[in-house]
């Protein structure tokens, strides 16, 4: 099947509630590793990516240094895994991790026709030092990914490539402020909020984000937000918002993503094992990793 390197990022200084630094464990225990091994991966766990304890911080960008020095070793951590022909599974953590792991998939195939990008989560984090109303930096990625800042979360000295976003694709939101929603816009993203997905089912939605974000790329990074599943399935994660997707929608999402071959990188963040029930969600992280790089029902 290949090579796949596992990096955890203990980080929660993106969002407003502490804990989730706690998430790459609970995924590890939901049995993440000994489940790609059974799909016949090769498995290599780098351990965890740790902030450090204090950093600047400014009103409109809370704790941006230490944002910005983990995005920066994340960045080089998944970069070097591409170079080594290794696929990277990177186990949040907040979500303004995304920032440094798409930055080097992107760079990584930047003359290779570029990459697109799934982005599953019940919010939009397509706000900048601007726009944001909370400061909080997880809700920033998005955007600075795609070039729309903070410019700090993509560009440490290497000129980032950004992500084209006519190839990124919004699914689930169902919580995104007035002012992102007039950026992700006037930017081109396509979005499917969860009244889309009441209208087409997520089997159609799913087929039109992989066409948006595949076709014409190298493929596909899928960036899972567990806040995107109703909290009723996942409690454990810091920004929830009622009537999310369902169980089985995630995975109908993530299992028609393994069958079209195009997933080359992927996050799964926001899993706050304080907030959680017996690592259910952690759990369902796990099942979810093991869904999207190939394991079936039947």
């Amino acid at each position: 099947m290949g090579d796949i390197n596992i990096i955890g990022v203990q980080m929660d200084f993106g969002a407003s509630k502490r804990g989730v630094s706690m998430g790459p464990a609970a995924i590890r225990f939901g049995g993440v590793c000994e489940g790609l091994e059974r799909l016949g991966y090769t498995v290599h766990d780098l351990g965890d990516i740790v902030p450090p304890p204090a950093g600047d911080s400014g009103k409109n960008m809370h704790n941006y240094q230490q944002v910005m020095e983990v995005n920066r070793r994340l960045y080089h951590s998944v970069l070097a895994s591409l170079e080594n022909g290794r696929l990277p599974v990177v186990l949040g953590g907040d979500h303004s991790i995304a920032a440094g792991s798409i930055s080097a998939v992107s760079k990584f195939y930047e003359d290779r026709g570029g990459v697109g990008v799934i982005w599953i989560d019940a919010h939009g984090d397509w706000n900048n030092e601007e726009s944001s109303p909370s400061g909080n930096m997880h809700g920033m990625p998005f955007s600075a990914v795609c070039g729309g800042g903070p410019e700090c979360m993509v560009n440490f000295g290497q000129g980032p490539a950004y992500v084209d976003a006519a190839r990124c694709v919004q699914i689930g939101g169902r919580d995104i402020d007035s002012g992102e929603r007039l950026r992700m816009k006037a930017a081109g993203v396509t979005v499917f909020p969860i009244n889309v997905i009441d209208q087409l089912g997520m089997g159609e939605v799913i087929r039109r984000a992989i066409a948006i974000a595949g076709e014409g790329t190298a493929g596909i990074h899928l960036s899972f937000d567990v806040d995107a599943i109703t909290p009723e399935s996942a409690p454990g994660t810091g920004t929830v918002v009622h009537s999310g997707l369902t169980v089985r929608e995630a995975f109908l999402a993530v299992e028609t993503l393994a069958e079209s071959g195009r997933v080359v990188s992927l996050d799964m963040v926001e899993v706050n094992p304080i907030l959680d029930i017996r690592n259910k969600t952690g759990i369902l992280a796990s099942e979810l990793i093991l869904s999207a790089l190939g394991k079936s029902v039947y």
